[in-house]
């Protein structure tokens, strides 16, 4: 699977810090939650 470049410029926009990705409740933590919520609801 292919992440598209417009699909990576949607999810970081708010991004202005590196805290805001990569932080505690950062972006990356979220989607690892959501993406783990979809996969076992699945």
């Amino acid at each position: 699977m292919r992440i598209s470049k417009e699909l990576l410029d949607e999810l970081r926009k708010g991004c202005e810090r590196p805290e805001d990705l990569l932080g505690d409740t950062g972006l990356t933590i979220e989607f690892r939650i959501k993406l783990m919520e979809r996969v076992l609801g699945a």
